[in-house]
């Protein structure tokens, strides 16, 4: 490398460095001497002289124990085991009800365990100590090293350095690196005129070309050889990513978007359905029951119109599930376990009207964490209500949205849901296996009959992180909501 490929600052660092050919500068003396203010400019110029050897760099990096953010304000108002010492020497009654109106409950709970590590019981609420002067002694050496920083930690008292470690935001470690500079034999055998500073293009700009200021101009070389820094720009996550995906398709096929509220009544979550009021699933152990609101009221007409089916089946021919039916229990407030919720009170307000909707949307279930177990997830969720809609519509409306997702491969089996009839697991082909990805039917006559529908509804079903996982080929769920900016960033565009 030549010395008219150089940068100004690094021809202004040689030509410093000339004047004193058997001189090792420090920082200090390059900023002086070269009028910068920024270290970042020197440090850079010194990079770029060493890489084309015309200067050595020596680096010396040592460690620093300083005060952290805790630890200055340790030093400012007493560490909290010196102060609470100190009131416990001068109080009359030093218990533990007294402390506690002294100090904030945040101090005196670590406090006292500081204390009790000192030597320092509480018997019977009061505080006694059998070595009060051995219990200062530490107190003041632990002063006395917060005073004493910023250190080496060679200087430090060992056993004093390893305590503050453990102790969260008192002190921290920092390494300091120290570089000074010496110019090499080929830096010295650079011509003084070569290191003229001038003005070099970096740009092509319009106004440039246009006059004829570019034909003397200086260019700065770049090496076009080298590896570029891959440009980091914001991308949505895959998980909204893929509910975008989703819902263009559902778009796409003639179908309404739904969104509605989280909280619902047991009534409509469970009982509009069909899901008899003995179902496990109404247990505390699958549902998240609220305290407020503890209960929504929920017209008459409704709840008659739910009893009734469910007792003895109402007027649709079915026997229903016998027993007795509670009003109250359909009051009770929850989080939605599914958005069929939402899906069913827009049909009842809209009884008369085909429609076409969808809902991707979050619903809530106690479960355990696990490899593919959230207590928080999302449901995709479409339905169809028209005159003359059958299962072969059904069918066919799966297998087309199921193509459009990637997987054209599709069949359906017989299944069993509370309220629906028929029923049909979905099932995808996907590396050779077949992978059922959700649930599809046609609602039950006990569920539509008693809102005034009269139209066969279809409706299916699936969640959607399991389809997430199986976009992204994960296999755990847990994967998709960790803070792993290298994994998103490697994730495929959806």
């Amino acid at each position: 490398m030549d010395a008219d490929s150089l940068l100004n600052p690094e021809r202004r660092m040689l030509r410093v460095l000339q004047s004193k050919e058997n001189h090792e500068w420090t920082l200090a003396e390059i900023l002086n001497t070269c009028e910068w203010q920024d270290q970042a400019v020197a440090v850079g110029a010194g990079h770029g002289l060493t890489n084309a050897g015309f200067v050595s760099t020596t680096e010396t990096s040592s460690e620093v124990i300083r005060l952290a953010e805790e630890g200055v304000k340790a030093k400012q108002n007493g560490l909290l085991e010196a102060r609470l010492w100190k009131w416990i020497s001068e109080s009359e009654s030093p218990n533990m009800g007294s402390l506690q109106t002294q100090f904030d409950r945040h101090e005196a709970g670590p406090g006292v365990g500081l204390l009790k590590r000192l030597g320092v019981l509480l018997e019977g609420g009061v505080f006694n100590s059998e070595n009060p002067s051995s219990v200062t002694v530490e107190i003041d050496a632990r002063s006395a090293f917060l005073n004493s920083l910023p250190s080496g930690p060679d200087s430090l008292d060992s056993s004093l350095l390893e305590h503050f470690k453990s102790r969260r935001g008192l002190i921290e470690s920092v390494i300091s690196t120290t570089r000074t500079w010496s110019i090499t034999s080929q830096g010295k055998a650079v011509e003084p005129q070569s290191l003229v500073e001038k003005q070099s293009i970096t740009e092509i700009t319009t106004e440039l070309l246009q006059s004829e200021a570019w034909k003397d101009a200086d260019f700065r070389p770049f090496d076009v050889t080298l590896e570029s820094t891959t440009p980091r720009t914001g991308r949505s996550h895959p998980m909204q990513a893929l509910i975008e995906r989703v819902r263009s398709i559902f778009l796409e096929m003639g179908f309404s978007e739904l969104v509605d509220d989280y909280v619902q009544t047991a009534g409509w979550n469970m009982d509009a359905l069909f899901i008899p009021q003995d179902h496990p699933a109404r247990e505390m152990q699958d549902t998240f029951y609220l305290e407020n609101p503890k209960s929504i009221d929920i017209p008459e007409n409704l709840t008659d119109a739910w009893g009734a089916i469910h007792e003895h089946g109402g007027e649709t021919g079915s026997v229903g599930w016998g027993g007795s039916f509670s009003a109250e229990t359909s009051k009770k407030g929850l989080l939605r376990t599914h958005t069929t919720v939402n899906t069913i009170q827009y049909l009842a307000e809209n009884p008369t009207e085909a429609c076409r909707v969808f809902s991707v949307d979050r619903v809530f279930r106690k479960e355990a964490i696990d490899r593919t177990h959230l207590p928080e997830f999302h449901q995709i969720e479409g339905i169809i209500m028209e005159e003359g809609a059958n299962l072969q519509m059904l069918v066919a409306t799966l297998k087309t949205f199921y193509a459009k997702m990637g997987y054209p491969e599709v069949r359906v089996r017989p299944a069993y849901f509370p309220y629906t009839e028929p029923s049909l697991e979905i099932e995808v082909k996907w590396r050779g296996k077949w992978l059922e990805l959700g649930g599809a039917g046609i609602f039950r006559p006990e569920v539509t009959e008693p809102l005034g529908i009269s139209s066969p509804v279809l409706a299916w079903g699936m969640g959607l992180e399991r389809l997430a996982m199986l976009v992204l080929g994960l296999d755990d769920i847990r994967q998709l909501y960790i803070s792993d900016l290298e994994w998103l960033r490697n994730q495929p565009i959806l």
